[in-house]
């Protein structure tokens, strides 16, 4: 069986009627291709390749809806190659045999394939290394397209064969063209019925189209239908279809992937950053998304010792509190400390002394190693040892004024190292007062 057959379009009588808009509009050439400029402008990277019928193994990184598939195959088209799609979700080695096969009799004949590997990502590391012999002897000209990290999600051999592009959602204006253009052109899309969308439609479904061109034309093509079965909306698109298009739309958050961590990070930085608003937006995000709430507790309690620390000593409680109580009463109740701890964190004072400190600390436990501990901060439980030394000289802190007592705690090597320094932020600054009296009495480590 050619390669080719295995993808092949089911028998005219199996299908149920034309293809959905979102396939119709796909792009056929560069210039009709809308958005990621920064690849395909004027003398970009693959304008150029596309121009010279250069092909070369890609890994395509981006969100879905944003072109990869159309790309790979105009670049295929552009360099005269057969462009053998591939899924990594629905086929398998067995079937990956038979295309480099065919490919290995196009070789031959000096026509170049491309196989087209959608979802790369779903490969495990030993299917991924059935590619490498064949794009390495040039037999197949790899495209992968993926919605992960590749640099977590594909074999470094791999990687290092194909240069690594990053394709980008694309922009309000981007979607609001492609919507156009499925309106207006008659051949491909629905300019035969003359439909006009309202301003306040547009709007909508370009904003909850998430730089997805494909939401927006399945959103548009069910709009239409709609609107189409309703006698009075006439020829025109307003808001109220769009919505019903649109309600299953889920947020752009995938808990496993890349915008997991994009979303946790802005998270993280709005409360760090003081914004208590941005921070319940990105909380709420996240929860709606599905998110566990205790991952979301956990992070909170990283950054109230992170971020805020000796500040405000009772931010880890809350924090800490914080988790307990959306794991005892569960959602959606538990959103509600959560939104509370969430407020605390972000208006409480801030210091990252003390996680300085802790970095400060081990980058000498690391270059220094074990340093020898002084002979009079050791225990002496045995007549030996106390004839060694050990505990010799040692001042008992509560026979002193103020239980403070100065002398020396750290090793040797380490003398008079200052590592912890406090802020003038909230609790800090009592603390760095406090420190600074030792130090101004002698009767703390001097700096």
């Amino acid at each position: 069986m050619a390669a080719m057959e295995l993808f092949d379009s089911p028998p005219s009588k199996a299908r149920s009627g034309p293809a959905p808009l979102a396939e119709r509009m796909r792009p056929v050439t560069l210039d009709e291709f809308i958005g990621q400029q920064h690849l395909l402008g004027p003398g970009k990277l693959l304008r150029e390749a596309a121009h010279a019928g250069n092909l070369r193994s890609l890994i395509l990184w981006g969100p879905p809806g944003s072109g990869k598939t159309t790309l790979a195959q105009i670049l295929a088209r552009s360099g005269g190659a057969e462009c053998v799609p591939f899924s990594a979700v629905s086929s398998g080695v067995k079937e990956l045999k038979k295309i480099i096969e065919e490919a290995e009799h196009l070789h031959r004949l000096g026509k170049p394939t491309v196989l087209f590997v959608d979802e790369i990502h779903h490969f495990n590391k030993a299917q991924q290394d059935t590619f490498l012999p064949h794009v390495e002897r040039g037999v197949i000209v790899l495209i992968g397209a993926t919605t992960e990290n590749p640099s977590f999600e594909v074999i470094a051999p791999l990687l290092s064969r194909c240069q690594v592009l990053v394709l980008n959602p694309l922009s309000p204006e981007e979607i609001g063209a492609i919507v156009d253009r499925a309106l207006t052109d008659a051949k491909r899309g629905m300019g035969d019925l003359g439909l006009r969308l309202t301003a306040d439609a547009k709007e909508f479904l370009v904003e909850q189209s998430q730089g997805d061109a494909r939401v927006a034309l399945n959103a548009i093509e069910t709009a239409t239908a709609l609107v189409r079965r309703d006698k009075n909306k006439k020829n025109e698109i307003d808001l109220a279809p769009v919505q019903e298009a649109l309600q299953k739309k889920a947020l752009l958050y995938d808990k496993a992937g890349d915008e997991h961590y994009n979303v946790i990070s802005a998270f993280i930085k709005s409360m760090r950053g003081s914004d208590p608003d941005a921070a319940l937006y990105w909380l709420m995000r996240m929860i709606e998304a599905g998110e566990d709430p205790l991952f979301i507790a956990r992070r909170m309690i990283i950054f109230a010792a992170e971020d805020i620390g000796n500040a405000d000593p009772q931010a880890l409680q809350v924090a800490v509190a914080a988790k307990d109580a959306v794991h005892f009463v569960g959602l959606p109740e538990g959103r509600i400390p959560l939104a509370q701890a969430t407020t605390y964190l972000a208006t409480a004072p801030k210091s990252n002394a003390s996680y300085k400190a802790m970095l400060a600390a081990d980058k000498d436990v690391q270059e220094r190693g074990a340093l020898p501990v002084p002979l009079h901060l050791r225990n002496a439980p045995t007549e030996l040892m106390e004839k060694l030394g050990y505990g010799k000289g040692y001042r008992y802190a509560h026979n002193f004024p103020g239980h403070i007592v100065e002398q020396e705690h750290l090793p040797d090597a380490l003398k008079g190292r200052r590592y912890y320094s406090p802020s003038d932020s909230g609790h800090e600054k009592a603390i760095k007062e406090r420190m600074k009296d030792w130090e101004e009495k002698g009767s703390g480590k001097k700096s």
